[in-house]
């Protein structure tokens, strides 16, 4: 009796954990299934999943309504240079805070964490400010300096490097390696799964943000694929096919990304923070 009521609870556990997960994935498929479907399709009632006939002319569409070759290419470009500067800059502070003792560090690392209980929408306006007065507006410089550093970044790996054990760093002290060199022969190499987790995050963040490129941007030439997106909508009408379509051309590179890195993005997830 005791096998049955605990077959019958792992059954109804798993039943609901794959309602969640089908609840979960239900959107993107629909979103790659109407990317297929032509605007009158998907707009008809009751919807239906499946399209009449796949309209691959929706991609090719899509990718001729606007320069989307230069949107990804800003994209990318800011992304993987945002994504660099966080990962030299957050592994620097970490090990500063994790591993250099000086004074006032603790109260330093607390007012450090408490910049993430700060809305980001809070500081648009006197970052935008900022970068007026340098006259960086519509550049990459707008897009990419304001988001070289991460407290969450600094938070994720200073918690990873306390798990490393002192010994190595010892070691290598004795060995005659400089602060730096234990740095990037010692610790970074050890922090593989956090540096990858921290880079499929920040990519992730940076590749996806709509809200500060489209306060910073003025021209089409400096446009990323989220703003690109918006040529598919107007005051009165918004083509739906084609957007969807979009849509699912900007989300590839996140999706591919995470393919290649999940092992280290679970290991980094399940690792970090272990230890205070």
């Amino acid at each position: 009796m005791k096998n049955f009521w605990q077959i019958t609870k792992n059954i109804v556990f798993h039943l609901l954990i794959y309602a969640a997960a089908l609840a979960t994935v239900a959107p993107f498929i629909w979103m790659a299934l109407a990317s297929f479907k032509s605007l009158d399709e998907i707009l008809v009632y009751p919807p239906k999943w499946l399209p009449d006939e796949f309209q691959i002319e929706n991609y090719l569409d899509a990718f001729r309504a606007a320069p989307f070759a230069r949107f990804y290419f800003n994209s990318v470009v800011v992304a993987v240079a945002v994504t660099l500067g966080q990962l030299i800059t957050c592994s620097m502070a970490a090990f500063a805070f994790a591993r250099l003792k000086f004074w006032g560090r603790e109260a330093l690392f607390l007012i450090f964490l408490g910049t993430m209980m700060i809305p980001g929408q809070v500081t648009m306006i006197p970052s935008f400010m900022v970068l007026h007065w340098l006259g960086w507006i519509d550049s990459y410089k707008a897009l990419i300096v304001p988001g070289l550093a991460s407290a969450f970044g600094t938070f994720l790996l200073r918690q990873f490097f306390l798990t490393i054990p002192r010994e190595l760093e010892d070691a290598a002290y004795i060995d005659g390696c400089s602060r730096a060199g234990v740095l990037w022969r010692i610790i970074l190499p050890l922090s593989k799964p956090a540096l990858a987790t921290l880079a499929i995050f920040t990519f992730m963040g940076v590749f996806n943000d709509f809200l500060w490129a489209l306060i910073v941007v003025n021209s089409e030439e400096m446009r990323t694929v989220q703003l690109g997106l918006a040529v598919f909508r107007d005051r009165y009408v918004t083509q739906w096919d084609k957007l969807m379509a979009g849509s699912v051309m900007a989300t590839m590179p996140i999706l591919l990304i995470f393919f290649f890195a999940q092992k280290y993005f679970i290991k980094g997830i399940t690792l970090s923070g272990l230890k205070e």
